[in-house]
């Protein structure tokens, strides 16, 4: 089922949900500076972070993409960096959905055990990125200029958030195996 601003929908037989990519988070979300010039979609804030509080509150497997794990730690009360270019120094911030930047990964992380790496190329599409932790979040991922890739619940094992788009990438076993793991949690909750 595909949740939008024009199809809000209430299921209560969600088995998982994904957060994906877009727009900009509206910065009044996180005490931003809301006088940047972006492009925010303030009614799809709105909603997908009701999703996020409902699904973590209910314990649903949840996948955040990009924009989505940005949400999933404003939602747990994290804020983000606006404007991570002026940070770069050993990584390119070059948008596309090629894996070109390297990240490496906690080997004790459920990310690791999902994905069976250590390191990997990633895409890069975004120009914002996580800077303070939301409530009982870990890093899990960074790059070279040690920007946050990916995070996870700490409480549970049913909560990822990459900063790239893994859904471009599903013809790698890595990229592929994050959906794996959503199903498979969802069929697990089904138990």
């Amino acid at each position: 089922m595909r949740i939008s601003t024009r199809q809000p929908g209430f299921t209560e037989h969600l088995q998982a949900l994904i957060i994906g990519g877009g727009d900009d988070i509206s910065a009044e979300h996180y005490d931003g500076d809301i006088t940047r010039d972006v492009k925010i979609d303030a009614e799809r804030d709105q909603l997908e972070l009701q999703w996020i509080k409902r699904a973590i509150g209910k314990k649903i497997p949840v996948l955040g993409i990009c924009r989505g794990a940005q949400l999933i730690n404003i939602a747990l009360g994290g804020n983000l960096h606006q404007d991570i270019r002026p940070m770069r120094k050993l990584t390119y911030n070059r948008r596309g959905i090629l894996p070109t930047k390297r990240i490496s990964i906690n080997s004790d992380s459920l990310l690791a055990a999902c994905t069976s790496r250590k390191r990997m190329r990633v895409n890069s599409l975004h120009h914002q990125a996580i800077d303070r932790l939301g409530d009982n979040l870990q890093v899990t991922a960074r790059d070279l200029d040690q920007i946050v890739q990916a995070i996870e619940h700490q409480d549970r094992s049913s909560l990822i958030g990459v900063q790239w788009h893994p859904e471009y990438l599903c013809y790698l076993p890595s990229q592929l195996a994050l959906f794996r793991w959503l199903v498979g949690k969802a069929k697990e909750q089904q138990r």
